[in-house]
């Protein structure tokens, strides 16, 4: 159940209001169709996500299990580097302090992990990390539980921005969520020095989203 909540689009840590980089593809006219946002966002899902953020989630969970702090820290910053845009950066900041204060008023993380976690310019993934490790869920379900947010949250901006009917956008989540096993156990498999964070076209395009004259989304 704790993990079925952090997955749900009603929590209050804003994913809703990003598109990380959709809206500016659609506003290029790389992305114009339902197909072509299917194959955009299972690119992103694999080429980005997983070699990226969720691979820093594999990392972090056990870390905060273990109260390893100066790993934490280590990953968060990591998060923090390698965003490739001033509004990618500022999305995971964003919502890294609104799960924060989440957390605080939830009763699953200790006092003061909630407080190390503060302690930081708090990231999205790592926070995420927190309240899953909290739960004493399996590793896989954790990860599985962050993809599928991600997911319902990208399915909804092609909604939105395409612009796609509602049974357009469940037949991209189904072709997502049939991919996202493979991601993260590709995620769970990556060593430090084989993560990485280089998406061009995504950062050529978030840059070109933060002067975009018309947009629905903060990035």
């Amino acid at each position: 159940m704790q993990l079925m909540w952090l997955a749900s689009p009603a929590l209050p840590i804003g994913g809703f209001s990003y598109s990380e980089c959709l809206e500016a593809a659609v506003d290029t006219a790389r992305v114009a169709t339902e197909s072509g946002a299917k194959e955009w966002l299972l690119d992103q899902l694999h080429l980005s996500l997983a070699r990226g953020d969720l691979a820093v989630v594999a990392k972090a969970v056990p870390a905060w299990q273990r109260n390893d702090l100066p790993r934490i820290t280590e990953l968060n910053a990591w998060v923090l580097q390698t965003r490739e845009s001033s509004e990618l950066r500022a999305q995971a900041e964003q919502m890294g302090r609104s799960l924060l204060e989440w957390l605080r008023n939830h009763t699953t993380a200790r006092t003061e992990q909630i407080e190390a976690l503060a302690a930081l310019q708090p990231t999205y993934p790592v926070a995420f990390a927190l309240a899953a490790s909290a739960c004493q869920a399996p590793l896989r379900d954790c990860l599985l539980t962050y993809t599928f947010g991600w997911a319902e949250n990208m399915v909804q901006a092609a909604i939105k921005s395409v612009p796609l009917g509602q049974s357009a956008g469940q037949r991209i989540l189904s072709a997502l969520t049939a991919e996202i096993p493979a991601a993260v156990d590709h995620a769970i498999s990556l060593a430090d020095c084989e993560r990485q964070a280089f998406s061009p076209m995504l950062a050529i395009l978030s840059a070109q989203h933060e002067v975009q004259y018309s947009r629905l989304f903060r990035s």
